[in-house]
């Protein structure tokens, strides 16, 4: 099969909590900027995480005069007559400049999208649209101009898409892996009562309890539920149930559902571009500010590299020592991208 050629170069799409991690990513080569209101209308509504509308318009300027773009995600769930907050969080976003919104709900597209007629709509994560005819629906209905895939396609997978649709196509590259559909994950509500859909947040910080022993280690709670015991030599990633680390019948303890793995696709970047997509997404609003720095910084240097000359591309040595300093866990994973 003839390799799918991009006509433009693959965007750097970098994730921002606050106003600094922002220009750090404009900074360290992103090309776009993912943000959100400092409220539940955004997946990742942590305590102290995000934006006012003020915020965001001064990190919409920076960007502007460096030529980089920022997309404001609207991208969770409302629930009865809340949709009001949603609406206001769209058109404050239209007021401010932004250059795209990112959305899931069915309702808040549909809002978007007539009282917006020329806006650029991506639809996000949250959505789980996996298959060419679902994101199809979302173009016809909606006018998405891009869909960010759930972290469950294979590199194969892509490419069908890619044949079957002329939705731009956005992957996540660097960054925690969620092994549950985006959007349809229930986890966390289970335990807390409190639903990652409509509230925003997984493991909302206010249920998650460290507390240490005598020798030096850690216990780590949600809402009373323990999810792991650590020595005092282990690390673990934010506390989510899926990383839990359990009780097998024999005793064991064991990570049932998932490893403290960041995902990391450097390897495959050949492969998906070939594959067709037309951005790279790096997981971690949530995250530091040199965090961000670095994982866009690294990315920045692979895609240059494969650019400059795409038959002798590799990983460099510095870029991988970056990520193993830089990621949550001990391990790296192509997730299910080369296969499940």
């Amino acid at each position: 099969m003839e390799r799918f050629r991009s006509p433009k170069k693959v965007e750097i799409v970098s994730p921002a909590g606050n106003l600094s991690s922002l220009k750090t990513a404009v900074d360290s080569g992103a090309d776009a900027v993912y943000t959100g209101f400092s409220d539940a209308t955004n997946a990742r509504n942590f305590e102290g995480l995000n934006f006012t509308p003020e915020e965001l318009s001064q990190g919409i300027e920076y960007a502007r005069e460096r030529g980089r773009k920022v997309y404001i995600a609207v991208n969770t769930f409302p629930q009865m007559d809340t949709y009001r907050e949603w609406f206001r969080a769209v058109d404050q976003a239209v007021e401010l400049g932004a250059d795209a919104l990112i959305i899931a709900n069915l309702g808040i597209l549909d809002y978007a999208r007539k009282r917006y007629p020329d806006l650029n709509i991506h639809l996000s994560t949250q959505a789980s649209s996996s298959n060419y005819e679902s994101i199809n629906f979302y173009r016809r209905h909606f006018g998405i101009k891009r869909v960010v895939l759930s972290r469950v396609l294979t590199v194969d997978e892509i490419r069908t898409l890619r044949e079957n649709t002329d939705v731009e196509i956005e992957v996540f590259a660097l960054g925690g892996l969620c092994i549950n559909i985006e959007g349809r994950c229930y986890l966390s509500s289970f335990v807390t009562g409190a639903s990652t859909n409509t509230e925003g947040a997984c493991s909302p910080s206010r249920f998650v309890r460290f507390d240490t022993d005598d020798s030096g280690g850690m216990t780590i709670a949600l809402n009373g539920v323990v999810l792991n015991r650590l020595g005092r030599e282990e690390s673990s990633p934010y506390p989510t149930c899926c990383k839990g680390r359990y009780i097998a019948p024999d005793g064991r303890r064991y990570y049932a559902m998932e490893d403290p793995e960041s995902l990391n696709v450097l390897e495959i970047i050949p492969d998906l571009i070939s594959a067709g997509i037309d951005a790279l997404k790096i997981e971690g609003r949530q995250r530091t500010k040199s965090y961000v720095g670095e994982m866009t910084g690294v990315l920045r240097m692979a895609l240059d590299s494969y650019y400059r000359e795409p038959s002798l591309y590799r990983v460099e040595p510095q870029w991988s020592e970056k990520t193993v300093k830089t990621f949550e866990g001990t391990k790296h994973t192509l997730g299910c991208y080369a296969g499940k």
